[in-house]
């Protein structure tokens, strides 16, 4: 019944990224957050279904519980006490609630006096609310993200002291609190979605790897290429793949996939600090994996008004490109190191596993049908698909959701969302910022001085923009800050409104595994037992097909699937050939120089759009692919050329 099903140990449930760093709270305070996270997925349901509140009411409250848990799970420093809640937790606890009474007692005159002519107890609740969020960011993120806020704070009250450009008219401290505490800042957009979109498939997600989900993708990736040559490694890439659809996040891929497969890569020959990068570059897909995304995603979606069905659709051809040269590089990896797979009778038969966890693919498949066929919101999408996985899950004995399962998962995976709400929020003061003093208009024309207009010095630009800031903040909070800026200097130098709204995106992903602070990277060595710096490098180098990719789309938007379908098969079948020859071309290593060079060559053109340079491309690949076959022909390489063969 369960064949090949206990040849891997992959038991548990998601492992949440930051258990290591948080406290491990004894009864009965464990007991009080297990309650307040079981309230806080109650009352999003409700409102979300049959009782919808005020939207700025709404986003207060989302906050309010996120805040409210950080200062009861993160010690305030060091020496606070690590197994309860301190007096301050308890204080700032209360004081969050303060806040939500206090917009509740008049959301809508509150709503109408922001940034125009604010109450003094306004400007005291907008303070209380800025010094909580800030101070709930910087335990669970570090200081960086808190510090930029508090930076942005500053332009607005003294900006008027700056000269040229960058100088601005000056705010009083009572305007500037207030259109922070209001939907022009904290409570805007990017907490509207997570406390929306973002709530949900975290919920969902948790639900679903509750379920088993995730202990079967890991399995069923095993049983499809752990036989192959240096099997682990592509294992780790197919189950990141698969993991990515229910979780969206590059340190969550790696905690919950990595366990398995990073021992696993060193026991078939792999370094540490090579199978570390291995995960950490296949988890930071996981990110731009349809479909469900990051939640990055949903915030693209509303800034460019186009419907996350669509999105998804969009971000399915740079997907499969990125996994697939990773793949590709793998194989080289393993071909040059002349390492083998796991034998047969140590991994899961694939039929027996599909046939006995095939009612786990359900719930994906209920979302994709919500989403692209039936057009339902990605509210309700998300909804069904999360009570298709409790159904889904009664099909057998040992995957079945029982009411304290349920229960127990309806409490937990509130905690996924508290880093997303609070980046959101945060963020929210950053794009208040930008709006109330126009300095988001004075960094889109500084960016188009600085590349005369010239879209491809300005795309460079914009990458590493979004990379440093990716290094200090999540994934969201960089996407909001750059595309708040960047996207609208893109479109003016002559790029589409999406291909440069997912231009940023990736590289705010990307900055996940670029060093010199590379989150995935750091999380992967840990598991690894490898230099984190040596791992991030790596990552790169196995994820450079990712660092072109996002160029290419900009000036193919066939690779987005825009366009009609002679073009996006076109585009998308030479830019995978392109995959491969710079997956060749750079991992090969014992392939001989010139070989290696013309493959690289073949790269770039293959995967630049257009005939000529396909034309050229694929005359490229086939001088090195005859180079090669004359070499081993000759008896140069009879080693690369047998080994390939195994």
């Amino acid at each position: 019944m369960q064949e090949g099903l206990e040849c891997l140990d992959m038991t548990g449930g998601p492992k949440d990224e930051e258990t290591s760093r948080r406290r491990i709270l004894v009864q009965p305070w464990s007991q009080l957050v297990f309650g307040i996270g079981l309230v806080m997925t109650g009352f999003h349901l409700v409102v979300l279904t049959i009782y919808p509140l005020d939207p700025f009411l709404f986003r207060v409250a989302h906050l309010t519980f996120a805040t409210a848990l950080i200062f009861l799970l993160r010690p305030f420093y060091r020496n606070s006490p690590q197994h309860r809640p301190s007096v301050i937790d308890f204080f700032l606890c209360l004081l969050s609630i303060s806040v939500l009474l206090y917009v509740n007692h008049d959301v809508q005159g509150l709503a109408w006096r922001s940034g125009v002519d604010p109450s003094s107890w306004d400007v005291v609740f907008g303070i209380i609310m800025l010094v909580l969020l800030l101070e709930a960011t910087r335990r669970i993120m570090g200081w960086f993200l808190p510090g930029l806020a508090l930076l942005f704070i500053a332009y607005a009250l003294w900006g008027a002291n700056l000269p040229g450009i960058l100088g601005n008219p000056g705010y009083t401290f009572a305007r500037t609190v207030s259109v922070l505490f209001g939907v022009q800042g904290v409570y805007g957009i990017p907490l509207h979605i997570s406390a929306t979109y973002a709530f949900l498939f975290i919920l969902f997600g948790h639900f679903l790897a509750n379920s088993g989900s995730g202990d079967f993708f890991i399995k069923v990736a095993f049983a499809l290429t752990g036989t192959k040559r240096g099997g682990p490694a592509k294992a780790a890439v197919v189950s990141s793949a698969l993991f990515g659809t229910i979780s969206g996040s590059a340190c969550a891929n790696v905690v919950s996939t990595g366990a398995f497969t990073i021992p696993l890569m060193k026991r078939v020959g792999y370094k540490p600090y090579f199978a570390g990068a291995v995960e950490a570059c296949s988890s930071t897909g996981g990110q731009i994996m349809p479909p469900v995304m990051g939640s990055a995603a949903f915030i693209l979606a509303e800034f460019t008004g186009v419907g996350y069905d669509k999105i998804i659709i969009y971000a399915a051809i740079p997907a499969f490109l990125y996994f697939t040269t990773i793949y590709f590089m793998l194989d080289f990896e393993a071909l040059s190191l002349g390492l083998l797979g796991l034998p047969r009778k140590s991994l899961p038969r694939l039929w027996g596993t599909i046939k006995y966890g095939f009612h786990l693919f359900t719930p994906l498949v209920l979302l994709v049908y919500m989403l692209l066929i039936h057009g339902a919101s990605p509210i309700l999408s998300a909804l069904v698909a999360l009570a298709g996985t409790i159904v889904a899950s009664w099909v057998r004995s040992d995957t079945r959701m029982g009411p304290r399962k349920i229960i127990r998962s309806a409490a937990n995976g509130p905690l996924g969302v508290l880093e997303v709400a609070t980046a959101c929020g945060t963020a929210g003061i950053l794009i208040g910022v930008l709006t109330m003093t126009g300095l988001g208009l004075k960094f889109v024309s500084l960016l188009l001085s600085l590349s005369g207009h010239q879209l491809i010095i300005l795309l460079i630009l914009t990458m590493v923009v979004c990379i440093i800031l990716g290094m200090g903040m999540p994934t969201p909070a960089a996407f909001i800050l750059c595309a708040s800026v960047a996207a609208s200097a893109l479109v003016q130098a002559g790029a589409k409104e999406i291909p440069a709204n997912f231009f940023i995106l990736y590289f705010a992903c990307l900055s996940t595994i670029t060093p010199p602070v590379a989150l995935a990277a750091y999380a992967a060595s840990g598991l690894a037992g490898a230099n984190p710096m040596k791992v991030g490098w790596t990552a790169v180098r196995l994820g450079i097909a990712a660092y072109i990719i996002p160029y290419m789309f900009v000036y193919s938007p066939a690779l987005l699937m825009m366009g009609n379908w002679s073009s996006i098969l076109l585009s998308g079948g030479t830019a995978a050939v392109g995959c491969y020859a710079l997956a060749r071309g750079v991992q090969f290593r014992v392939a001989p120089v010139l070989e290696r060079v013309l493959l690289i060559g073949s790269a770039l053109f293959l995967i630049t759009p257009g005939l000529l340079t396909d034309g050229i491309g694929f005359f490229l690949l086939a001088v090195g692919l005859l180079i090669h076959r004359s070499k081993a022909g000759s008896g140069e390489s009879k080693e690369i050329h047998s080994s390939e063969h195994e």
